[in-house]
């Protein structure tokens, strides 16, 4: 079991079971939802996740042309999960939400098209998608 939660405490994702994937994505989106210059994000099927708290969402159509739902805690602002329509029954947790740095490692890289010329992800297990 995991627990994703924000600093308030206001609204948590309990996780049952290893992530289906952990992806780094580096669209211009992303920037601007982290204000980093890349997003971390697990994925872990609907039915393996349970939420707890009240929740906003906000939906917005991407670079690829397809939908994300974002659900974010109304106190602090801060997204606990989300979904995208290309991976429908599937939500994306941003593994910073988990504070656990044992967290498993990205395998997939996506957007690197839009990735800061300084950021470099280490070769080996990333897939990396342009």
């Amino acid at each position: 079991m995991r627990i994703a939660r924000r600093r308030c405490r206001a609204l948590k994702a309990r996780c049952e079971g290893e992530p289906t994937q952990v992806s780094v994505c580096h669209c211009l989106e992303c920037q601007r939802r982290k204000g980093s210059v890349f997003g971390v994000q697990a994925r872990f099927p609907m039915l393996c996740v349970t939420t707890d708290g009240e929740f906003r969402t906000y939906e917005r159509v991407g670079e690829s042309g397809l939908w994300a739902r974002y659900h974010f805690c109304p106190g602090c602002g801060a997204t606990v999960f989300y979904e995208n329509e290309d991976l429908p029954g599937a939500y994306a947790i941003p593994v910073g939400a988990f504070a656990d740095p044992t967290f498993a490692h990205p395998t997939r890289s996506i957007f690197e098209s839009r990735k800061h010329q300084w950021v470099q992800i280490l070769e080996g297990n990333i897939e990396a998608k342009p």
